[in-house]
């Protein structure tokens, strides 16, 4: 149960990864300000999270089941919370899907949709209503900067992304005017047991109905190229963790929260240039042409980010 005074915080997709550090970042609070409700689909993936959280566990941390694929669950989850009362929604939960988009099916798609978009719609829906009749709250998504620029062979990840951000730029202009806040936070390439065990198994995979040539492109140059990028870019859970607590406790939040600014250039290469070739030729040219160059590419980026960039990953207080 939480105090008065605490703030409930609840986080989907809680049994690993940026979720997990989420959870046990705030439930560890010096202040002990928040209480934590962190959810999973099955608690029997909870071990690990328990054993993070350590004494906190009981306290200013409890757990939930959550499949945010299932109306039922949804509803059933918010309604076992005392008076439904959520101050702060984290919408983690999510999956990727990566690969030639001729070989992957179409109900492979719509499960990424399922989770990465409707899953946070129904979260929102049965939380909104509640922040909106109480004139506050603070809803955050967590999106990524594929949601910003298309990334190669990330198709159907980036398409699930990029509608997560129209939706919640939409629905921002509305909350404000009952008081309620929302905020993405947008992370490049993370390090997490996920991203290394989808690497490897794509690596094993077969790809039916990808001609040979844009099979040996995704194997041979892009997943190396990927592997580079994330050594190179790559941040850690408790990095996005960090990003979203102080996004939490800023009096005046961000709409959008970049965690990563070795990533701004990429980014701003799309605004730079509005017809958009200037964004898609330059991603060519680093796949394609540069190749074993690419780790030398990645280092130089590190440089390309000043001092100033790195501030501006960093929410407001």
């Amino acid at each position: 149960m939480s105090s008065p005074v605490q703030k409930v915080v609840l986080i989907t997709g809680c049994s690993s990864g940026i979720g997990l550090r989420m959870a046990v970042m705030l439930a560890n609070d010096e202040q002990k300000r928040y209480h934590v409700i962190a959810t999973m689909r099955d608690l029997k993936r909870k071990d690990k999270l328990l054993e993070a959280a350590g004494e906190a566990y009981g306290k200013t941390l409890s757990l939930a089941v959550l499949d945010v694929c299932s109306d039922d669950s949804v509803k059933q989850c918010i309604d076992g919370i005392k008076d439904r009362h959520v101050d702060v929604l984290i919408n983690n939960a999510g999956i990727g899907l990566v690969g030639p988009l001729e070989s992957i099916r179409v109900e492979e798609m719509k499960s990424v949709f399922e989770t990465n978009f409707f899953g946070v719609i129904r979260m929102v829906k049965e939380v909104m209503p509640d922040m909106k009749r109480r004139r506050g709250g603070h809803i955050i998504v967590v999106s990524s900067v594929m949601g910003l620029q298309g990334v190669v062979f990330n198709d159907i990840y980036s398409a699930s992304k990029f509608a997560m951000e129209g939706f919640c730029e939409c629905l921002a202009v509305q909350l404000l005017k009952f008081n309620v806040t929302l905020s993405m936070i947008e992370p490049g390439p993370v390090h997490t047991e996920f991203e290394a065990k989808m690497i490897q198994d794509v690596r094993e995979k077969e790809y039916p109905g990808a001609d040979p040539d844009t099979v040996h492109y995704f194997k041979n140059v892009y997943l190396p190229s990927s592997v580079d990028i994330f050594e190179t870019l790559g941040q850690t859970p408790d990095d996005i963790a960090r990003c979203t607590k102080k996004v939490i406790e800023a009096s005046n939040p961000r709409f959008r929260n970049l965690t990563n600014p070795r990533y701004t250039p990429i980014i701003a290469l799309k605004y730079a240039d509005e017809t958009g070739g200037l964004s898609v030729h330059a991603f060519y040219h680093m796949l394609f042409n540069l190749g074993p160059l690419m780790h030398i590419s990645m280092k130089a980026m590190r440089y390309m980010t000043c001092g100033c960039l790195r501030n501006r990953a960093v929410a407001p207080t």
